[in-house]
């Protein structure tokens, strides 16, 4: 099973065998944003850290998702276009939004493990 990495602001990200970082957001993003109702996926390309990538809008409020890391997108996951409601129905599998090559892949390492976001989101509720 892959270790997953997470963000302060709820996205997840997961290092594959090719060298690519899948990211989503977690169950308790969605569970906070509720019904997905619309994704704009973001533009491939090279983006930096922190850039607004890519947007959510559900039925209580919209929501971006930034650039967790310094990178270049090389996919989308186009299924969220038609069915938007893959980040409700499975956040942490189907519901990804975007793959990216990553300019140091060492910087995973810094970002938040499954302990830490537990503690972040308990700290949260």
């Amino acid at each position: 099973m892959s270790v997953l990495r997470f963000t302060h602001e709820h996205e997840w990200l997961r290092a594959e065998t090719d060298g690519t970082v899948t990211v989503g957001i977690t169950v308790f993003a969605q569970e906070a944003l509720g019904d997905v109702v619309f994704v704009q996926l973001p533009t491939p390309g090279g983006h930096a850290a922190d850039a607004e990538v890519a947007v959510l809008e559900s039925v209580k409020a919209a929501s971006s998702i930034n650039m967790p890391l310094d990178g270049e997108i090389v996919e989308v996951n186009q299924a969220l276009e038609a069915n938007p409601e893959l980040v409700n129905e499975d956040p942490l599998g189907n519901g990804w939004f975007f793959r990216f090559k990553p300019a140091d892949a060492a910087q995973l390492d810094g970002l938040l493990d499954q302990d830490a976001y537990d503690q972040l989101i308990a700290a949260q509720a």
